[in-house]
């Protein structure tokens, strides 16, 4: 039996998500992180340093979302915050040369994962679907104001433990 949505462009988009995250977070799970946080690894990774709030704008979730996945992180020895000169109360993130090693690690796990996604898709279906999914997101952005920064996932995504199972949804 087939879900009742099973037709439905929401509910296909939503599956492939779960589907897609489940499968990064088995990844994740054997390099001791949670779904979410391999984002602000990835994204360290092409910079020197940057503050939270920065972090938080491209990742487009709230500040503290940012801090406690930095503040566990950083327990882990992956990144380090450094005290801005001169402001106390600004504090920079940075990569640790164990976090840039694992972030090395995490790119080839999310190139196995979209090369996986996109196995039998041609070049020209590669980008259809990329530029379907872009403007999926401006319209829906739209719908709700156009403010992306205020539409966050919980609190506690960043922080979920993952499960090591091999039956998807």
């Amino acid at each position: 039996m087939s879900h009742p949505n099973f037709k439905s462009v929401g509910w296909l988009l939503i599956h492939a998500a779960r589907l897609h995250r489940f499968y990064l977070s088995e990844q994740l799970t054997d390099q001791g992180l949670y779904a979410g946080q391999e984002q602000v690894l990835r994204f360290l990774a092409t910079v020197e340093q940057m503050s939270v709030g920065e972090l938080a704008r491209i990742l487009q979730v709230r500040d503290p979302t940012v801090s406690k996945s930095v503040t566990r992180l950083s327990a882990l020895g992956l990144v380090e915050r450094i005290a801005r000169a001169g402001d106390r109360r600004s504090v920079m993130i940075k990569l640790t040369p164990k976090g840039q090693a694992l972030a090395e690690s995490i790119e080839k796990s999310w190139t196995k994962v979209e090369d996986d996604l996109m196995k039998d898709f041609d070049e020209k279906d590669r980008r259809r679907l990329h530029k379907l999914l872009r403007r999926a997101s401006k319209n829906l952005s739209k719908a709700l104001g156009g403010d992306k920064g205020k539409f966050d996932a919980p609190d506690d995504t960043l922080e979920e433990l993952p499960t090591k199972a091999h039956g998807h949804d």
